[in-house]
């Protein structure tokens, strides 16, 4: 089992950035593929992006597609989310989840009720 920490929410103007962290404990951190989402007030929460265990694949939803990166250093059971040019439409509750699913084909088909291990969320909000 895994636990997951998120922080580095905040309020920001459209067009700063902010990066996100996930602390995730235990010592299988790198068994697991890890991916970012997010809930606006609303709304479904939908699919942000999703990093292999190694960190050697992501994929991205279309909406964030250059602009966020999301990268993993598996000796600090970290994965993080960086965001930059952001926008009043990033502002929701940014959430990371972990899937032990093997197959990286599969995972950037994952719905989020396929992730077996979820955060608290942290808030972001883009001022206009």
């Amino acid at each position: 089992q895994v636990q997951l920490v998120e922080s580095g929410g905040g309020l920001v103007q459209a067009g700063g950035s902010l990066r996100l962290s996930c602390a995730a404990s235990g010592r299988t951190f790198s068994s697991y593929a890890m991916g970012w989402f997010r809930q606006a007030p609303g709304k479904e929460r939908e699919f942000v992006a999703a990093i292999s265990w190694s960190g050697s694949n992501t994929y991205y939803a279309d909406s964030v597609k250059g602009r966020f990166t999301i990268s993993r250093v598996n000796a600090k059971n970290t994965v993080y989310l960086q965001m930059n040019s952001l926008k009043p439409e990033d502002t929701a509750v940014y959430y990371c989840a972990a899937t032990l699913q093997s197959s990286w084909a599969r995972v950037i088909t994952l719905s989020m009720n396929e992730y077996n291990y979820w955060g608290q969320g942290t808030q972001v909000t883009v001022s206009s």
